[in-house]
């Protein structure tokens, strides 16, 4: 296990990188959270839609790979963080009961296990090992800032990360950390460390992402576990199955006063700008 822990009004959390498929997933999922608990953390993040296989390792899909909402991995989820008392960043492919498409999902529980927070990936790659768009539809809702764990949080899924739009958005709601589960390949980890580098200094917000551990259906799934501050700085980065780190208030505070923190948002310019592009696309 890697530890970075200091003293101070922040949160702590821990970054799982495994998944929980297997013939008993609650139970070793409950084990991980419980190894995070006794280390100190109040918060946990899973990996991208960690109680399913790698389901976008193909195009095709499975009826089983998807649930409604409240379904079974919601279910689990909510149990196991209930039981050890840690609130978790989990997920599942969630089918809308309505319109009956598929989104991958980011569940947010407390400790308590009652359900905070979802929010569905925005930006869906289509390519070999990573058949997304043939899985789910992309969410139609902007990231937002979830109150709850005495430090404002937002969520992003992978390759959302690779538009910052959401995390400059978190940023400027006040979201103090971007949590990132992903399912991304070795081999191109330098560049996501750039991005997650890049957003952290831009956002004033430190930026947390955690990876699925291991390659699976022939797809070369892994690579580290990140932590990085609000000026840039890499806390933390491991491929050990869990890693805490402490997240420091005062560290926002300094960021949002320091350069480029400081800098006005110009919301309504690029509202402006970006409407026009949308009605342009239309």
């Amino acid at each position: 296990m890697s530890r970075q822990v200091e003293a101070g009004d922040g949160l702590t959390v821990a970054l799982i990188s495994d998944v929980f498929f297997d013939a008993e997933p609650g139970v070793r999922l409950r084990a991980r959270l419980a190894e995070a608990r006794a280390a100190g953390a109040e918060l946990a993040v899973l990996p991208e839609i960690p109680l399913n296989p790698w389901s976008p390792a193909t195009t095709d899909t499975r009826d089983d790979d998807a649930e409604e909402p409240g379904g079974h991995r919601h279910q689990l989820l909510a149990a196991a963080s209930r039981e050890v008392g840690i609130g978790v960043v989990g997920g599942a492919i969630v089918r809308d009961p309505g319109d009956g498409h598929r989104r991958n999902t980011a569940l947010v529980f407390d400790a308590r296990g009652k359900l905070l927070a979802t929010y569905a990936k925005l930006h869906l790659p289509e390519e070999p090992g990573f058949w997304e768009t043939s899985h789910y539809v992309p969410g139609t809702r902007p990231p937002e800032r979830i109150d709850a764990f005495g430090m404002p949080v937002g969520v992003q899924i992978c390759s959302d990360v690779n538009r910052p739009e959401g995390c400059h958005l978190l940023g400027a709601l006040g979201a103090e950390a971007i949590l990132a589960p992903r399912a991304t390949e070795q081999d191109l980890y330098e560049r996501w460390r750039v991005v997650f580098r890049a957003n952290a200094m831009t956002s004033s917000a430190y930026v947390l992402s955690v990876n699925r551990p291991r390659p699976e259906a022939g797809v070369p799934l892994g690579g580290p576990s990140i932590a990085v501050a609000p000026d840039g700085t890499v806390l933390l980065e491991t491929s050990d199955p869990i890693a805490i780190v402490r997240l420091e208030r005062a560290a926002i505070a300094k960021a949002r006063t320091d350069y480029p923190g400081y800098l006005p948002i110009r919301a309504d310019l690029y509202a402006e700008a970006w409407g026009a592009i949308a009605r342009q696309e239309d």
